[in-house]
């Protein structure tokens, strides 16, 4: 009876310690994953590809928003770009200064049309 009950707390003892270490894994996830996140996103940002393949995409939306003749198909692509541009850094070196220039009128526009 004695070596049952030793087997039965031994299995009770190692399915506790599994639970708390599982549960501290969870927490340790819950607590740090956000800012590992965080991270992994402002060292994407930084890089090289990200800036340039950023830029090439706001100059091909440059150049499709001025060959644009609608008037509404016109303000859906001013949307587009503003969204775009919206959490990109435009301050950054790579960004040519015509670009700005676009970006800032199409502010200007946008407020203007409300």
């Amino acid at each position: 009876m004695k070596y049952v009950a030793a087997a039965v707390a031994a299995l009770v003892l190692i399915l506790g310690l599994a639970w708390v270490v599982q549960g501290n894994d969870f927490f340790m996830y819950k607590v740090f994953a956000p800012q590992y996140a965080k991270a992994q996103r402002q060292v994407f940002e930084g890089t090289p590809s990200y800036n340039k393949g950023m830029v090439q995409e706001l100059e091909n939306m440059q150049v499709d928003y001025v060959k644009e003749k609608d008037p509404s198909a016109k303000a859906a692509l001013r949307s587009v770009i503003l969204h775009r541009a919206s959490g990109y850094n435009l301050n950054d070196p790579d960004v040519p200064a015509d670009l700005r220039d676009f970006i800032s009128q199409l502010k200007q526009e946008q407020d203007a049309a409300r």
